[in-house]
């Protein structure tokens, strides 16, 4: 095994792949000296699939291709990357890849941490297909499209979303159910965007220089999902999304926290089946519910403010008004909390968004500076509350492949625990 690694980091969905592919080693990581190497998604997949690739800091190179399945799509990526059209010094044939970290939505209660991956692994991942059906299947056709391309030699890294919430107490995990559906099924708060929320803390404390165990805040993924995240002594005590990614807080096309009875009330009312009514929730609500008009809170943004459109201004309000709500819950929970981290597209874009939320939160010594708010855009990163805040407010842009990446490095190097390593 090489001194750098060149780590194909792989997100498969159904129908879209988005990869990178990193050059990274222990020293690079302590020295957060990762090497970005290319980067692209291939949407569309089954049939004239959109291709976006880039290497370094060359303009996006755009094809269509058919691909059928996440093989040929696995198969597109690592031809380009080996291709003199992707330029690329590192990377000249398949040997030249060197292991592949793969984001696997749901680990849940088995898988505590990042793994190498084998026969037993795969079958743990699809042990939890019940639990997230629409996500592990792809994530395991990824694993074997790598496996069947690359070599079964090849090293290859399960990092999932749920491992990091995995240190939440029983009295946050837990619904208030009768217990024999925790245990006869697992029926609990998993959580999500575990990588992107660890990420942040580690990133939060790089730039204040804290210890791990002193790191008390609030992360808040925001984008077209949505989720807040308690951190206390660098740990996950809570989280807002639940055994899925559908409760918490108001998404794109998600409704977030509902009164359960209105499950029953809708189909009743509309005579509409389960999943259609599962459809609703997860599909046609949250902004574009509210809204009636969109998901995507830049054009929400756009139409309140050159058309005043009431709806649209009823659901920025909505969404903003819920990750409020999250952030006094999680302040309570935690006993207080140093700082609150945004990330995710909206989090890290949106200064109207991100001032919004924190309106009115004076009384808990969060006092922003609006210049510097309105500059934290387009991946820069920063503190945009005042110096005399009690609670500092922070944008902090995820880098969740980044992390995989790293864990990729340490499992195939044995260099255990990796949720609770420095980085």
């Amino acid at each position: 095994m090489p001194g750098i690694m060149n780590v194909l980091v792989l997100n498969s969905g159904s129908s879209t792949i988005k990869f990178q592919l990193i050059a990274t080693d222990l020293e690079r990581i302590a020295q957060n000296a990762d090497q970005r190497l290319a980067r692209g998604v291939i949407e569309r997949i089954g049939g004239e699939a959109v291709c976006s690739m880039r290497s370094g800091g060359t303009l996006p190179h755009r094809a269509t291709a058919q691909l059928r399945d996440i093989r040929a799509a696995v198969d597109f990526i690592i031809r380009w990357l080996c291709s003199p059209e992707a330029g690329l010094a590192e990377i000249k044939s398949v040997a030249d890849i060197h292991a592949v970290g793969h984001r696997v939505v749901h680990g849940g209660e088995r898988f505590k941490q990042s793994v190498l991956i084998n026969d037993e692994v795969l079958r743990g991942i699809d042990d939890c297909i019940d639990l997230a059906p629409l996500h592990n299947p792809a994530n395991i056709k990824g694993v074997l499209a790598a496996r069947e391309l690359l070599g079964a030699g090849l090293p290859q890294v399960a990092v999932f979303d749920t491992a990091f919430h995995q240190t939440l107490p029983e009295h946050a995990y837990l619904y208030a159910l009768p217990y024999q559906f925790y245990r006869r099924h697992k029926v609990r708060r998993y959580g999500f965007h575990g990588t992107s929320h660890r990420y942040v803390a580690y990133r939060y404390r790089y730039l204040v220089n804290l210890p791990r165990e002193e790191v008390n805040i609030i992360t808040l993924h925001l984008g077209n999902g949505c989720s807040a995240a308690a951190i206390k002594a660098g740990n996950s005590l809570d989280t807002s999304m639940g055994m899925t990614p559908l409760e918490g807080l108001v998404m794109g096309t998600r409704s977030g926290d509902i009164d359960p009875s209105i499950i029953d009330f809708l189909m009743s009312k509309e005579g509409l089946t389960a999943q259609e009514t599962e459809g609703l929730l997860n599909k046609q609500s949250g902004l574009l519910g509210i809204s009636g008009l969109t998901n995507d809170m830049r054009e929400l943004l756009d139409e309140a403010r050159e058309n005043r459109d009431r709806r649209a201004l009823l659901a920025i309000e909505l969404f903003c008004y819920r990750v409020r709500k999250y952030i006094g819950a999680y302040l309570a929970a935690l006993g207080g909390a140093d700082a609150i981290v945004f990330t995710g597209g909206i989090g890290e874009n949106s200064a109207e968004v991100r001032a919004r939320i924190c309106q009115g939160m004076e009384w808990c010594g969060l006092h922003l500076n609006e210049d510097v708010n309105a500059t934290l855009t387009g991946g820069r990163e920063g503190m945009f509350s005042t110096p005399d805040s009690r609670l500092k407010a922070y944008v902090i842009p995820t880098d969740e492949e980044l992390l995989i990446a790293r864990d990729t490095v340490r499992c195939v190097l044995a260099v255990p625990p990796v949720n609770s390593s420095p980085r």
